[in-house]
């Protein structure tokens, strides 16, 4: 993954400022109802470009294959002066989430849900109508993301589970 480029953290991140960087995992798992489980390979980016939040790049891949699976792009936008918290996805399949939430920063820990979502009209169904993101620091150099969705045929389950490795400090 090519970086973005980066300049110092905007004072008002300087709270998510262990988020910064880039992130990898090679031991990403992935399971639904519906589909068989998987696994996959994910780098991730939050890099701030100097304006009170981060622009986010996730690319996954097969791991065996190394063929490219699913990509966001978005920005993480905190309220300055409070631990609210917006996040816009825009994904790969056609689909666009807005999800808001809070952080804890004595825990380091980030929870997100799903207040619109948006996709395009040829999108295939079952429709995604709910994420649920929690993204905790474990240790200064570990992450753990959780994701949660639900479509209109199944509630909200737990989907996604990665632990990522920092492998560069940005911004």
């Amino acid at each position: 993954m090519e970086g973005m480029p980066s300049v110092p953290l905007h004072d008002a991140l300087k709270p998510l400022g262990w988020l910064a960087g880039r992130w990898t995992t090679k031991d990403g798992q992935g399971r639904y109802p519906n589909i068989p489980d998987f696994h996959y390979h994910e780098d991730l980016e939050f890099a701030c470009i100097g304006q009170p939040m981060f622009n986010f790049v996730s690319t996954s891949r097969n791991p065996e294959k190394q063929t490219p699976m699913h990509q966001e792009r978005g920005f993480l936008r905190i309220k300055p002066g409070s631990n609210d918290l917006a996040f816009v996805v825009s994904h790969n399949f056609g689909l666009t989430s807005l999800e808001e939430g809070r952080f804890d920063p004595e825990n380091k820990t980030i929870v997100l849900e799903t207040v619109n979502v948006s996709r395009i009209s040829f999108a295939k169904p079952p429709y995604v109508k709910k994420f649920k993101r929690v993204i905790k620091l474990i240790d200064e150099s570990t992450l753990e993301i959780i994701l949660h969705m639900e479509t209109d045929s199944t509630p909200l389950t737990e989907h996604l589970r990665a632990v990522y490795q920092k492998v560069q400090m940005v911004g």
